[in-house]
């Protein structure tokens, strides 16, 4: 008895087999050529592309991993939010979503706009006043005993090899306010509380045939000096290197862009080396405000209009250290030249102390206290007269200039309680 045959099956069900075997892979390049047809995603209007984490991998910005100068993109893009790009009604919106460092990183920053205890005690020394002292006091007993040209800015100005060993840069001003302006400066950051941010400086008396200067009288002669003029000793430091100017006052500014305020919520993330280099950024940037010294940072900031790149170039009179210790150097500008033209300087300096909204502790309340007291061009005024034995030669800061300078402090006491409300509200 024969078997019954099945039917063969159709072409249909055949077809609706084939169909299903191959959707899958069809479905994925579908998908594959959607996403590629998807636009990259682009920064916020006016917000760096660094600074929310967006833009070009760090390779393709000129960005290096690891050691090395850091641009304000690498500082910035730091993990203290995750961004997403969400559509609503046609126009993109952020969705900002913090998240939390973790339980055993400790802050940088305390009560919203101090740098922490912890992160200041990293903080290089500098000039400790001990030592600045025992140097000032050898400094001014020291006999010159050679003058060498460069190394010491202006062709005007020389390094100086004293009788004890030491070395010291001797300044001579185009006209003589800007040693006052040097000299004022240096003390003002005494009564500041940073003066160890700055090499130890004395004033001396040139005086050809006088103790200090005989042994080096015909170097005097080809120098031009005229006796009698005050100069400055700045004690030489070794091995100093150049600085560049870190976030936010780097690409930010050499890209155009307005500045924005360093503060807290942007810090978590970023190594010790660079937060304890920003603590003494704080303390630079606030300096110069107040002194309105016009030649360091905001010579940078006004050579843009010609020169794009210089941001991405040396500050000027601005040096580290060995072991990470900034140096402000060469602060002549400061105080009485720099109050001559606020109208010029300021459109860039103000810019700078708005930049920051986090402080040294130490800082924000001795600038309290001045405002509290009114006292600024006082206490400059008795500090400068009781540790510089030739103050007289040059005087002190006019009326006016002291009015200058107590309303600037007025102006940095009330950034600071800006800073503080805004803090609180975030």
């Amino acid at each position: 008895m024969k078997r019954a045959r099945r039917a063969a099956p159709g072409p249909l069900p055949v077809l609706g087999l084939l169909l299903l075997g191959v959707l899958p892979g069809l479905w994925t390049v579908l998908l594959r050529r959607e996403a590629a047809a998807l636009p990259e995603p682009r920064s916020p209007a006016g917000q760096s592309p660094g600074r929310w984490g967006w833009g070009r991998s760090p390779a393709a910005r000129g960005e290096t991993g690891g050691g090395g100068q850091k641009t304000f993109r690498t500082l910035l893009a730091v993990p203290s939010a995750a961004t997403d790009r969400e559509e609503r009604d046609g126009e993109e919106r952020l969705a900002v979503t913090d998240s939390q460092p973790p339980a055993d990183t400790a802050s940088p920053v305390e009560r919203g706009i101090f740098w922490s205890r912890e992160l200041e005690e990293q903080v290089p020394p500098g000039f400790a006043a001990e030592e600045a002292a025992a140097w000032l006091s050898a400094a001014r007993a020291a006999r010159v005993a050679s003058l060498e040209r460069g190394g010491c800015g202006r062709s005007s100005n020389r390094l100086a090899r004293l009788s004890d060993g030491s070395r010291a840069c001797v300044r001579y001003g185009i006209n003589p306010e800007q040693i006052q302006g040097e000299a004022l400066s240096y003390h003002l950051a005494g009564v500041l509380g940073m003066q160890e941010r700055l090499p130890p400086m004395a004033l001396a008396l040139v005086e050809a045939r006088g103790r200090q200067w005989e042994p080096v009288r015909e170097e005097l002669r080809g120098s031009h000096w005229a006796e009698g003029a005050v100069v400055s000793l700045t004690r030489w430091v070794d091995n100093l290197t150049a600085v560049v100017a870190p976030a936010p006052w780097g690409a930010e500014a050499g890209a155009g862009r307005r500045l924005q305020p360093l503060s807290a919520g942007e810090l978590v993330g970023l190594p010790p080396s660079q937060l304890v280099e920003l603590v003494q950024w704080s303390d630079l940037i606030l300096f110069d405000y107040l002194t309105a010294n016009f030649d360091r940072l905001v010579s940078n900031l006004f050579s843009l209009q010609w020169d794009p790149r210089v941001m991405g170039r040396a500050t000027s009179n601005l040096l580290r250290a060995p072991d990470g210790g900034l140096v402000f150097m060469d602060n002549e500008a400061g105080l009485v030249h720099g109050y001559r033209l606020l109208a010029l300087w300021d459109p860039y300096n103000e810019p700078l102390l708005r930049s920051v909204c986090v402080f040294r502790e130490g800082t924000a309340r001795r600038v309290a206290e001045l405002h509290r007291r009114r006292s600024a061009a006082a206490e400059l005024r008795r500090r400068y007269r009781a540790r510089e034995p030739l103050w007289a030669r040059l005087g002190f800061l006019s009326e006016r200039q002291a009015e200058l300078l107590q309303a600037r402090v007025d102006f940095v006491h009330r950034h600071i309680a800006h800073c503080r409300a805004q803090a609180a509200v975030l």
